[in-house]
């Protein structure tokens, strides 16, 4: 197996760990309750209420368009088409409602509501789900950034990078023992490892990449993500 092959099998290990946590495939009483739940919140994101109940709302609305793109791409995924009348029926009431789920050509599949992310997380301030709205953020870009190996990304762009890199440095300063920070770790790694790989002060880039990936060995050790590190050290300019 190549190394680009094996660093794609973690990072692809940790989307199917992610899907797996998703209800099963959309039914109708999923339907009107996915539908019934985007009512409420795109109410509030359109009203005047106060900023922090909009964040809310942006947020929820982000994590549920999160759960329903992550079953429809696993139709996509093992049927080539998205399956079934509930599921049709969410994403065109959806789209009517001004809150589309969003579409990649690129990738072929259905992509991360970031944009719901970062708005919950520029209204959100220092709130409570400051957390959750920078992972979404973070995790959302990193996915939807590469199709196969997360070190070649299909348009490479080093302010995105750049972005990964704030984003997995805040998520982990600010919330270090939320349950999403192994995974958190390991994408600003990589997102270290493209930075060095881009050129651009590479060789700083490469030193801090080689810190984290060791750091990420030493804690944890038992980790899937850990049988990737050699590759991407292997990956850095020297």
């Amino acid at each position: 197996m190549s190394g680009a092959r094996l660093v794609a099998l973690a990072v692809a290990l940790m989307a199917v760990a992610r899907i797996a946590t998703a209800h099963d495939l959309i039914t109708a009483e999923t339907a009107e309750r996915y539908l019934a739940q985007a009512d409420r919140n795109l109410a509030v994101i359109r009203s005047r209420d106060p900023v922090r109940k909009r964040a809310e709302a942006r947020l929820e609305l982000a994590r549920m368009q999160d759960e329903i793109r992550d079953l429809l791409n696993r139709d996509l995924a093992m049927h080539g088409r998205v399956q079934g009348l509930p599921s049709t029926l969410v994403v065109e009431r959806l789209r009517a409602a001004g809150a589309p789920l969003p579409w990649s050509e690129r990738l072929g599949r259905y992509a991360a509501p970031i944009e719901h992310y970062r708005a919950a997380l520029e209204l959100g301030g220092q709130g409570t789900r400051t957390g959750d709205a920078i992972f979404g953020l973070l995790s959302g870009s990193f996915y939807d950034s590469f199709r196969d190996d997360p070190l070649r990304p299909v348009v490479p762009d080093p302010a995105l990078t750049r972005s990964l890199i704030e984003l997995g440095e805040r998520f982990e300063r600010e919330f270090p023992r939320d349950a999403n920070i192994e995974e958190a770790r390991f994408i600003t790694a990589v997102a270290y490892v493209r930075a060095a790989r881009e050129g651009v002060d590479a060789q700083r880039y490469a030193a801090r990449a080689r810190e984290l990936l060791l750091k990420f060995g030493r804690d944890y050790p038992d980790s899937l993500r850990t049988a990737a590190l050699p590759i991407m050290a292997d990956a850095l300019p020297r």
